[in-house]
């Protein structure tokens, strides 16, 4: 039965992402993606109550930042067309 509901939840996500695909783009769903494993990675040290050491911060900092950054440029290109 795990195996069975592993199946659909997945198949469930590869939907929701295809639905996501096509009302946005490649680029938003792939920043979206991004974001997603920095939030889980966060999300399950803070719930399995793990450190965050130096070194997993400075990896999610980047990954934020990252997002961050392509959300303002996206937002700069967008007012200049």
């Amino acid at each position: 039965t795990n195996l069975i509901a592993s199946a659909l939840w997945f198949y469930g996500y590869n939907e929701l992402s295809t639905m996501t695909l096509k009302k946005t783009g490649a680029v938003t769903q792939s920043v979206a993606n991004t974001a997603k494993r920095v939030i889980v990675i966060v999300g399950v040290a803070l719930v399995l109550g793990e450190s965050l050491d130096p070194m997993k911060l400075l990896g999610c900092a980047i990954g934020i930042g990252g997002v961050f950054l392509y959300s303002i440029i996206d937002t700069l290109v967008a007012m200049k067309k």
